[in-house]
């Protein structure tokens, strides 16, 4: 794996502490896990690889943290945390709707279609919240904010796709409006290991703290006991 230099700043920032993961208290977010880019056979991830790009990497990445998330939702689930997704899905056929961003970049799942679903494997609950955005951000393009406050949710965890991209947007927006943030570092991936790394060294310590997905279990069980 490569190794990216640490930021300097950060030596003169406080170490952020253990954020305590009670029930009442936080949410597990799952970003942008769908058909249309959380799925090897479907959508960018099938469009890229008919056009020759190697995604094999992408590929293997998706494969285990679909694993991960599936664990992670378990341990949510049993614990009392509430569970909320969101997803790429345009409020139109066309996507007219959409951010200049995605319109710019041709990303597009149409109201109602499969590219908008999150995909079987990680299928969310009768009860549990789905949210749709047509930007990268959740807390941009979404009423996410207001629902966590109705919630009284003050802690996040965030897995998902793609990490340099819509996953490190809602970690910033996140503790901006400051949620405790914890970004589960193998329940999320990007195109390439270079960009995935790049992110969480960007985003640890500064945003979010970063854990693997069996030391959330754990803290979800400590504190959950």
């Amino acid at each position: 794996m490569k190794q990216y230099v640490t930021d300097p700043l950060k030596k003169l920032l406080a170490p952020l502490n253990e954020v305590e993961l009670v029930s009442n208290k936080t949410a597990l977010l799952v970003v942008d896990m769908q058909y249309l880019d959380a799925h090897p056979d479907f959508g960018l991830v099938q469009t890229a690889r008919e056009q020759g790009i190697d995604t094999s990497y992408y590929e293997e990445r998706l494969k285990l943290i679909t694993g991960n998330i599936q664990t992670l939702l378990k341990a949510a689930r049993e614990k009392g945390l509430e569970v909320l997704y969101c997803t790429i899905e345009s409020l139109t056929k066309d996507g007219r709707d959409r951010s200049l961003e995605h319109k710019n970049a041709n990303l597009h799942a149409e109201k109602g279609s499969k590219g908008g679903e999150i995909i079987e494997e990680i299928k969310p609950l009768e009860d549990e919240i789905v949210l749709r955005k047509t930007c990268s951000g959740v807390f941009n393009g979404t009423n996410i904010d207001q629902l966590l406050r109705n919630l009284k949710i003050e802690n996040l965890i965030v897995v998902g796709v793609v990490t340099n991209q819509c996953v490190d947007t809602a970690v910033r927006d996140a503790a901006d409006r400051g949620y405790e943030v914890v970004l589960v570092e193998d329940s999320t991936a990007a195109f390439h290991e270079s960009l995935h790394q790049a992110s969480i060294e960007i985003l640890s310590g500064v945003y979010c703290r970063v854990n693997s997905t069996e030391e959330v279990i754990q803290n979800i069980n400590r504190n959950n006991a």
